[in-house]
Order: C-alpha cells, then structure tokens, then sequence
C-alpha cells in the first residue's frame, strides 16, 4: 500500500528548530521527486521545498536559508529540517511526490509561538 506518515510537529518557540519526517511506504523516495507543503488556517496548501530524485534541492524564499529537505534511502525517508523558525511558519506539513501525488497523509502540526 502506498502511504505517507508524517511526524515531528511539536510547539516551538520563535528562533527554534524542529525536524520533521515524513516515512514512505509502497514505493521508494529516491526513485521520486519529493517535497513538503504546508497550510496554515484560513489559507491554500503552499509548496515549503523540495529534493528531486538525483539530489537536487529548490526552497520557497519564505524558507530559504532556514529549512532544509533531505532523504534517507535506506530508512526510506524525507526529513525537513527547521530551524530559525517564525510565528508565519505554524501550520499543518505534509509531504507528498512532487508530480506525480499520493493520497496526502494525515501532517503534522508546527505551532510557533511564544
């Protein structure tokens, strides 16, 4: 069955660092291009970052320099890795194929708050 479990979410203070993982099953995350999105409340699913399947890495600015995506292939995992992180960063992050999409997973939630 394919199917994505994301986890890692948590309450952070602003300037605070979390990682967040996203584990695959029924099919291999090396073989795919891979990203994370997230939403906050009240606003559309946006596109956080992504790793292509020969390594290759794009961000969107809000993020850039502050997050990080990468793979493991041998536990079969994407990570996003958080850090610096802002109020306008809490929301809902799922990850999922980058063109070629799955059923979402159920996310995880980033709360940033002091």
């Amino acid at each position: 069955q394919v199917q994505l479990v994301e986890s890692g979410g948590g309450l952070v203070q602003p300037g605070g660092s979390l990682r967040l993982s996203c584990a695959a099953s029924g099919f291999t995350v090396s073989v795919y291009h891979m990203a994370w999105y997230r939403q906050a409340p009240g606003n559309r699913r946006e596109l956080v970052a992504r790793i292509f399947s020969a390594g290759t890495t794009i961000y969107a600015d809000s993020v850039k320099g502050r997050f990080t995506i990468s793979r493991d292939n041998a536990e079969n995992t994407v990570y996003l890795q958080m850090n610096s992180l802002r109020p306008e960063d809490t929301a809902v992050y799922y990850c999922n194929r980058y063109g070629t999409m799955i059923t979402w997973g159920q996310g995880t939630q980033v709360t940033v708050s002091s």
